[in-house]
């Protein structure tokens, strides 16, 4: 008994602080944020839901606008659609396992915490987007010009990358939308 005792008096001792786990951010951090974001083909998106005032998740397709920042178009019918004009508030997460398998956990994975914007239809805006959504995503065209369809832009606040164990960054958002060269 007084091995278990001393046990459990250890257990209740204070513990140290964690050392901060978050690495400082680097060019190779920014090469795979960016390269995440601009490979992305879709990726998880997080709503809150008005009605219910709790987060719910769906995969949307993505492409990027002409600076680089994160885009999709969805439509009216949907419910994340509803929970974006509620609340503008979201997050997007970038990344799947690759094809070497295993534990996906070691795989990268960028969230990018965003601000939605709806982009009216028939504007110049819209037009520039739907150019450039078909040069990335050519089959949506079967769909782009549905009257329910709208283009909604991502304006990033901060981003997390996970590189796998070990490896997470917190990103500004120029360290995630490269510069026009």
């Amino acid at each position: 008994m007084p091995a278990l005792l001393g046990f459990y008096l250890r257990m209740t001792e204070p513990q140290p602080q964690n050392p901060d786990v978050i690495r400082p951010t680097d060019k190779g951090a920014r090469a795979l944020a960016q390269n995440l974001l601009e490979q992305a083909a879709f990726g998880a998106i997080a709503v809150i839901d008005l009605a219910t005032q709790t987060p719910m998740v769906t995969r949307i397709a993505l492409a990027t606008d002409m600076d680089g920042a994160p885009v999709t178009l969805i439509s009216d019918l949907s419910q994340h659609t509803r929970a974006l004009r509620d609340n503008p508030a979201c997050s997007l997460l970038l990344g799947e396992p690759g094809d070497k398998g295993g534990d996906p956990l070691t795989h990268p994975r960028l969230t990018l915490q965003c601000r939605a914007a709806f982009v009216a239809q028939n504007t110049p805006a819209h037009m520039t987007l739907r150019n450039r959504y078909l040069d990335q995503r050519p089959k949506a065209r079967q769909y782009i010009d549905f009257g329910d369809f709208r283009f909604v832009t991502f304006h990033i606040v901060e981003g997390f990358l996970n590189g796998g164990f070990g490896k997470a960054y917190t990103l500004a958002k120029a360290d995630i939308i490269a510069p026009a060269v």
